[in-house]
């Protein structure tokens, strides 16, 4: 059997080390998200339509900030408050539970992007998977109203079990004095909130390998087209899947570290008490959506553009800014 040396405490610069990355990780998640969010909305203030993309990725981003801020309380918490030898507390339980609530919703906003992409871009031949594929692309505002309507009867059912089972549990640690007996107590309240909380993303999951399934076939079926037509490499078909691709196994694979540091942090923090490693897990946590984040900057026209009229902003300030040091003929104002 697997057995860890305890850490229940961690030494200053440990625990200095682990808010500096908490920091880092935070502001850049924030930033990525930010900028996501605010380029979308700026069209919206505009009056300017936005697309079904576009809207997915508002939606996406505005969760993963709220994301960001429950991961950096969990850091500070548990830097600061939770002893890896006390029962976890009710505070602590909760930022748990809502990250899980808050990272389903993404799953569910992710499944959308994936259903459209798959709409959007992949050749069906079947007429029966043309309809459908027709449908989802003008459905995507009521699958999303939909999504977070599953996500909001989720929730509700989540938190009303995790709070219900804490006062259970608190009432039971009241009555019966026996530290060890409550210790077990709380321990199981925690792991059925955290099963049935993952039980609970098992079908957005679903929809989202199929439809990625569904665009991989089709762009190995539309490759073998190509070459035995053509030998032109700039297809826009092409590039299509491939950005399209890119964003969904990206996200895929950093939703399996995600969820594998989620499912090792809680052995980790109830049964070995190990505090490097549960700082280890939230730190991969707090980095999976920033890199995503900055993957879907990178794979969209838009996002693209804007970073790239940010930056000759602030090249053109710059340089202003250089030139009027260098001229020495600027009058002085005072």
């Amino acid at each position: 059997m697997l057995a860890l040396t305890p850490v229940i405490t961690v030494s200053y610069e440990v625990k200095s080390a682990f808010l500096f990355l908490s920091i880092l990780e935070f502001t850049v998640g924030v930033l990525a998200n930010a900028f996501i969010f605010l380029v979308n909305f700026w069209d919206v203030v505009r009056k300017q339509p936005l697309s079904n993309c576009d809207l997915i990725l508002l939606s996406l981003s505005l969760t993963r900030l709220f994301l960001h801020g429950l991961l950096f309380l969990d850091a500070i918490q548990l830097t600061y408050f939770q002893r890896m030898k006390d029962p976890l507390s009710l505070s602590y339980q909760t930022i748990i539970v809502l990250w899980m609530i808050t990272n389903q919703v993404g799953l569910w906003l992710t499944t959308c992007l994936s259903l459209l992409y798959c709409s959007k871009i992949a050749r069906f031949s079947h007429t029966l998977l043309h309809y459908a594929a027709s449908w989802v692309s003008r459905k995507v505002p009521q699958m999303l109203l939909g999504a977070m309507l599953f996500s909001c009867i989720c929730t509700a059912i989540c938190l009303g079990d995790f709070f219900s089972r804490s006062g259970f549990t608190f009432t039971t640690m009241l009555f019966v004095n026996n530290t060890e007996l409550n210790l077990q107590i709380a321990k199981l309240s925690f792991y059925h909130s955290f099963i049935f909380c993952t039980l609970v993303s098992i079908p957005s999951l679903l929809f989202f390998l199929v439809s990625s399934g569904v665009l991989i076939v089709s762009l190995g079926r539309h490759m073998r087209t190509m070459r035995a037509k053509t030998k032109d490499s700039r297809d826009p078909s092409l590039e299509a899947h491939i950005k399209a691709l890119r964003s969904l196994v990206s996200f895929l694979c950093l939703y399996v570290v995600s969820f594998c540091a989620a499912l090792v942090s809680v052995p980790l923090l109830m049964l070995w008490h190990n505090k490097i490693g549960v700082m280890i897990c939230v730190g991969i946590l707090a980095a999976c959506p920033s890199i995503h984040a900055a993957i879907l900057i990178s794979g969209n026209a838009k996002l693209r553009r804007a970073v790239e009229t940010i930056l000759l902003w602030v090249q053109n300030s710059l340089k202003i800014g250089a030139d009027h040091k260098a001229d020495p003929r600027t009058p002085d104002l005072c």
